[in-house]
């Protein structure tokens, strides 16, 4: 599978989980609260912030009833317009560059996820290192299209999209121009259920797909996160926070930094865990080796003595005659005297 390389980060096999922190709009919008989270993120040890580029206007139209109107009593955001709710969460394009400057200035890589073609053309003002399509614009093929003649590496996250959706999407980022495709396995619903991940999907996609898998991961804490890399997720992002509790738009669903700190952790411990295919000992387990259990004299005897199942034990340490000898061995006079815990070899018989 070929690696991708995002500013001066590898993404593959081979390499730590690249971890997106994702900013949605739980700046608030407070430019004070968005520098927070790029230092709660960059303390976290996250490799990117990612941002969200639209407006109100550029991703839905000024209605307030109906089908523009939330009226769900399982949403988040039920009671809300949807022109409403992305106003509350956009992030301004006027902060754009501020933030991207900052997000660098604390060892971040930062980019965002365009929502239309405008969108596009303002963040290519700004040279971010890679771009990301959300799981609701993957069937959009103009805006595919124009991710990928930028001929910057493009993230994509799949969710409610079925297997011939995606087909038509990778087939119009490559005929664009696009050389490295990462697909975030997702699930879109907020806040998502494990029992929904579906992670087994992540394989299946990287092989049909020929390209680096990770996960956009909505559900509670890390743990999905972690079975994602066990299964070859090579990205992972998930929203985050300052505080849980303190009403932004995306809180319910996102990380806390120190949760975040935890993300970057166990990902890459269990990335690391993968290794290879090996049995036997590896090196750090061959000093264990002495406390396998192996044969030993249990008894003091004399020469001639019979070898029985009292006398001569499996116990620990492994010094001696592997316990699979027991058998051969009992009803076999020893040679010579020997103490109790004398470990048992051939040249005793």
């Amino acid at each position: 599978m070929k690696n991708i390389t995002i500013g001066h980060y590898t993404i593959g096999a081979d390499n730590p989980p690249f971890i997106i922190a994702e900013m949605s709009g739980n700046h608030g919008q407070s430019m004070e609260k968005a520098k927070a989270l790029i230092d709660a993120a960059a303390g976290a040890g996250a490799h990117a912030v990612k941002f969200q580029t639209y407006t109100p206007d550029t991703i839905t139209l000024d209605v307030h009833e109906n089908e523009f109107f939330i009226n769900d009593p399982d949403s988040l955001w039920e009671g809300n317009s949807l022109y409403n709710l992305y106003r509350e969460a956009m992030t301004p394009w006027e902060w754009h560059a501020e933030l991207f400057d900052y997000a660098q200035q604390k060892g971040l890589l930062a980019f965002s996820t365009p929502f239309d073609l405008s969108a596009v053309t303002f963040l290519e003002t700004l040279n971010p290192p890679c771009y990301k399509i959300a799981s609701f614009e993957n069937i959009d093929h103009a805006l595919l299209a124009a991710v990928a003649k930028t001929g910057k590496p493009v993230i994509v996250s799949t969710g409610m999209a079925t297997q011939a959706e995606l087909a038509e999407a990778v087939e119009v980022l490559k005929n664009n121009g696009c050389e490295d495709l990462i697909l975030l396995k997702c699930t879109s619903n907020y806040p998502a259920r494990p029992v929904d991940a579906n992670l087994r999907t992540i394989a299946h996609m990287s092989q049909l797909f020929d390209c680096q898998v990770g996960l956009s991961d909505h559900t509670p804490g890390v743990g999905v996160a972690v079975a994602a890399v066990a299964l070859g997720a090579t990205v992972i992002e998930k929203h985050f926070v300052l505080d849980r509790n303190g009403g932004e738009v995306d809180a319910e669903f996102s990380l806390e930094p120190h949760e975040v700190k935890l993300l970057v952790e166990e990902t890459e411990r269990a990335a690391i865990a993968l290794g290879r295919v090996t049995y036997g000992a590896t090196a750090k387990e061959q000093a264990s080796k002495v406390h396998r259990r192996s044969l030993y004299i249990a008894q003091d005897m004399q020469a001639g003595d019979i070898l029985t199942e009292t006398n001569l034990r499996s116990v620990r340490p492994g010094l001696g005659l592997a316990p699979k000898y027991l058998p051969l061995l009992l009803g076999k006079p020893v040679k010579q005297a020997v103490t109790k815990g004398t470990a048992m070899s051939w040249d005793l018989i």
